[in-house]
């Protein structure tokens, strides 16, 4: 019921009409990797402000597989108003049920892209192996 909500029109994300939220970074500030700046384009409800992520470097590990993964984190906070999400009810006590400022939390582990020639040895092989 709850995510039902959300979707709808109604001062809400209207996924119908807007059903992506997108971030493109234009540049990063800082040299530390446990610390630094992305600065870009956030895009909720088909408006597009420029936000600044806080950000930084998680680590490094490889997987079972043997892949190389590392991880980064970032964090912001936006005014949800400033996107027209704007749907708020008034609390019998006082105050509002949802607080303007939303808090943006992104975990992102990556691992590096394969070369067009790995990428089709990857799928040869896979391909060899169900004709088995």
């Amino acid at each position: 019921m709850r995510d039902n909500h959300l979707r709808s029109a109604d001062g809400h994300f209207d996924v119908a009409n807007y059903p992506t939220i997108t971030f493109k970074s234009t540049r990063v500030e800082g040299t530390d990797p446990s610390h630094f700046k992305v600065i870009g384009d956030l895009t909720i409800h088909g408006l597009t402000k420029e936000v600044t992520l806080d950000a930084g470097f998680t680590g490094e590990v490889k997987d079972p597989w043997g892949n190389r993964r590392i991880g980064f984190n970032a964090e912001t906070k936006v005014n949800r108003k400033d996107f027209n999400l704007t749907w708020n009810q008034a609390l019998e006590a006082g105050g509002f049920v949802v607080g303007d400022e939303v808090k943006l939390e992104i975990d992102v582990e990556a691992v590096p892209a394969k070369t067009p020639a790995e990428a089709k040895e990857e799928i040869e092989a896979e391909a060899a192996l169900e004709s088995r």
